[in-house]
């Protein structure tokens, strides 16, 4: 499907039909959220995968009742991981494990942590969490680009969701993405005319 398609193909869906995705598509979509951009490819994020329907309903009150959670495949909770220093090492050792040289890189690991090291607590969370949107992103489209739907939420309780997945405290729940076969019908899109959105 071209890109030009996709976008205009793919809406928030408020129902799915609760058939169970083949695995080989969720696979590809995970693939495809793993290639997402981020600043410095530091990848601030952790994605928990919900299949279970249990857990689906369990998460589903503190998603203020919503039926994306209960209908959909999958539910992936898109959580920031505050641990940015973990991720710059893990990146680092990466890096050398692919043919990069310790020394040559050794510049760009200090801009790096010179950075993160200039993060206060709020401004980590908040630097990560704009991070996470840019995955968010490609799974949304990536989702229609593999011939099924989605729907971006923030209407959910961070607090809850941690609690009920018992996440650490690093990883901050920040958006959720149900992915599923949709059971409802997209409507006109409704976008503010191109003279306004550029200037």
């Amino acid at each position: 499907m071209e890109f030009e398609k996709i976008v205009h193909e793919r809406y928030a869906v408020k129902l799915f039909d609760g058939r169970k995705l083949p695995e080989e598509k969720v696979n590809k979509l995970l693939e495809i959220i793993m290639l997402a951009a981020s600043s410095f490819n530091i990848q601030p994020w952790k994605i928990i995968i919900v299949k279970d329907q249990k857990l689906k309903e369990k998460l589903q009150p503190a998603t203020w009742n919503q039926q994306q959670i209960p209908t959909c495949s999958h539910l992936l909770v898109f959580c920031a991981d505050t641990n940015v220093a973990g991720n710059i090492d893990r990146l680092e050792k990466l890096m050398i494990e692919n043919g990069a040289n310790k020394e040559e890189i050794k510049g760009y690991m200090d801009m790096m942590r010179g950075f993160e090291k200039g993060l206060s607590k709020e401004q980590r969370i908040s630097w990560a969490q704009r991070q996470t949107y840019l995955a968010l992103g490609n799974a949304l489209n990536g989702a229609k680009a593999l011939g099924f739907d989605s729907c971006p939420m923030e209407g959910f309780s961070p607090a809850e969701y941690s609690k009920i997945l018992n996440l650490p405290d690093n990883l901050v729940p920040t958006v959720l993405c149900p992915v599923g076969y949709a059971a409802d019908k997209q409507k006109k899109k409704l976008r503010f005319p191109k003279e306004e959105v550029f200037i």
